[in-house]
């Protein structure tokens, strides 16, 4: 696990969009506080793989949960399951912003282990890796998923002030 502080090492970025992290299953966790570029570097990604030809898809972590949960009370989570596993590259966003029931956590859990070593995926998130018990509602769960997103994964810690906040009061 490679761990970068802000500021952002460009190269590093810059090896990012060669996807050539894809190839061996690697995942990236942006962590930082609100506005310091985490969405923008996830999204320019997105857009790379995209142009590369990757299955990718880009959804708030929030939306995504709610699609499990209906999915769920359908009975049609294993099929829904299926759809977002097959994604080369899955970009889940704002993980943390919103509070995670116990069973919310548990789906998303299902959804990261039927990923792992298989596809890769780019978390953002301002919660540190240590927090993720309290945001989840269980630090079993919470563990579970970090064992597997971590393994084989780039962490990068993006510290800053947010760049919409210092052009607001410029």
């Amino acid at each position: 696990m490679a761990f970068i502080k802000s500021p952002i090492n460009q190269q590093q970025i810059a090896e990012f969009a060669t996807m050539s992290f894809l190839d061996n299953q690697e995942n990236i966790i942006f962590i930082g506080s609100p506005g310091v570029g985490k969405t923008h570097l996830s999204i320019g990604l997105g857009i790379e793989a995209c142009r590369q030809g990757v299955r990718t898809l880009f959804i708030n972590c929030h939306e995504l949960i709610l699609r499990l949960e209906a999915a769920q009370e359908k009975q049609h989570l294993e099929r829904v399951m299926r759809r977002y596993e097959r994604y080369d590259l899955l970009i889940i966003d704002e993980l943390g912003y919103l509070p995670v029931s116990a069973n919310e956590a548990k789906l998303l859990f299902q959804l990261i282990n039927g990923r792992y070593e298989r596809k890769s995926t780019i978390i953002t998130t301002n919660v540190p890796l240590s927090s993720w018990g309290t945001v989840l509602n269980s630090t079993a769960t919470a563990e579970a998923i970090l064992d597997r997103l971590v393994y084989h994964s780039h962490v990068i810690k993006i510290k800053g002030k947010s760049y919409r906040l210092a052009s607001f009061n410029s």
